[in-house]
């Protein structure tokens, strides 16, 4: 059976899933280490989600503009699209990897963003739960004295290893973050 691996990555309103919404969501789907689609969603955050203005400074994102993207309900629709092209949810053996920086904090997010819509299953339909995630690697390498950065956001660690990356745009953090993780293992 071939490894399925989902890279994912949300830009938010916020940081608490509970109250704030998904407004970008970048995802690589990698079969047997060959990229086999990539999504970049834009979309307005769900009905009722709390906007932190810093939150929107951080992504470059105005008021104004969430009012002209599609509906959280779409972005949803399209995103499980995705999925479904690659994973056979109802099948306890066809699971993906799920992949990104600091991942978990994107899983709860997506998470909340499938019941909000009244996805009971949510994302664990698609996902195995054993995350690749750089941070720890590289939290490792601090930690035995081979790696020392002044703070370990991504931005800082892609400079270090020379990725490109334009900061919190999902999409460019999730293509940064294949990058990485390839360069780490």
């Amino acid at each position: 059976m071939s490894k399925k691996v989902l890279y994912i990555d949300v830009e938010t309103t916020g940081t608490n899933p509970a109250k704030h919404g998904i407004i970008q969501i970048g995802a690589i789907m990698e079969v047997s280490g060959i990229i086999a689609e990539e999504l970049n969603l834009k979309c307005a955050p769900h009905s009722g989600a709390d906007i932190d203005d810093h939150a929107l400074t951080i992504t470059g994102t105005s008021r104004e503009e969430l009012t002209h993207r599609m509906s959280s309900k779409e972005a949803l629709l399209q995103f499980k699209q995705f999925l479904n092209r690659y994973v056979e949810q109802y099948d306890r053996e066809d699971k993906c990897y799920p992949a990104g920086y600091n991942v978990h904090f994107d899983l709860d997010f997506i998470q909340q963003w499938f019941k909000m819509h009244g996805d009971k299953y949510g994302i664990g339909s698609y996902v195995n739960w054993r995350r690749l995630d750089p941070l720890p690697v590289l939290f490792m390498k601090d930690f035995t004295g081979a790696l020392h950065l002044p703070d370990y956001k991504l931005e800082t660690v892609c400079r270090h290893y020379g990725i490109r990356l334009e900061a919190h745009d999902a999409f460019s953090d999730i293509r940064a973050t294949r990058e990485l993780l390839t360069k780490l293992l």
